[in-house]
């Protein structure tokens, strides 16, 4: 049942992506339950099969016939995070959602600011892979970009554990973490949190933090 609202607010975030003005900011509305009205007099943007109006001249195009996943990773890559997150959405509506994918999306929604969004799918991905530690790691760091550090520091500790310590990224985040909780009474400019993204392949994509 949660994999079938998840695929509903993909669509829902696809159509979005579609729409004027549909860029960075905001959440799903009620979350993956509430929020999007179905059946009789829902608008043509929450239609899986609505395409919106045809993109400004110039814009890059996704290749059709192409795996979604695929085309989304090379997206990440150069830095389109807007067109990879249009191509992971493209894959959802296609293939359904796996833990893959929810930390796919995550991953390029909180690249292009959109923390809401990202928490409500890399939770979704905890849920659906809990052995998953790059699922675990990078819900830890939409929740250090929220200020949450104390419970990103009980997230990086599970990913550390799932990983069984072999990843550096995850240990300097857990460690980064501890700090921020230590000092969190200063949250000055050159005390910003910043991520960079480590490819762990197929849209898994482990997020590295640093101050």
């Amino acid at each position: 049942m949660r994999g079938f609202l998840i695929l509903i607010a993909a669509l829902a975030a696809l159509a979005g992506c579609n729409q004027p003005g549909g860029g960075a900011g905001g959440g799903f509305g009620a979350g993956f339950g509430g929020g999007f009205p179905l059946g009789r007099g829902y608008g043509p943007a929450l239609d899986p099969l609505y395409e919106g109006p045809d993109a400004p001249s110039g814009t890059a195009r996704l290749p059709d016939g192409v795996d979604g996943m695929v085309v989304g990773d090379r997206l990440m890559e150069s830095g389109e995070y807007e067109l990879a997150l249009r191509a992971y959405l493209r894959a959802a509506a296609e293939n359904g959602t796996d833990a893959t994918v929810l930390i796919a999306l995550g991953s390029a929604n909180l690249q292009l600011g959109r923390l809401g969004q990202a928490e409500d799918f890399l939770r979704g991905a905890v849920e659906e892979a809990p052995e998953e530690p790059v699922a675990w790691n990078n819900l830890g760091v939409v929740l250090m970009e929220q200020g949450e550090f104390g419970e990103a520091r009980q997230i990086f500790q599970r990913a550390f554990a799932l990983d069984s310590g072999r990843s550096d990224a995850i240990r300097e985040n857990l460690m980064l973490a501890i700090a921020r909780m230590e000092n969190s009474a200063y949250t000055g400019p050159e005390n910003q949190y910043r991520y960079g993204l480590e490819r762990r392949g197929g849209g898994r994509y482990l997020l590295t933090g640093s101050l």
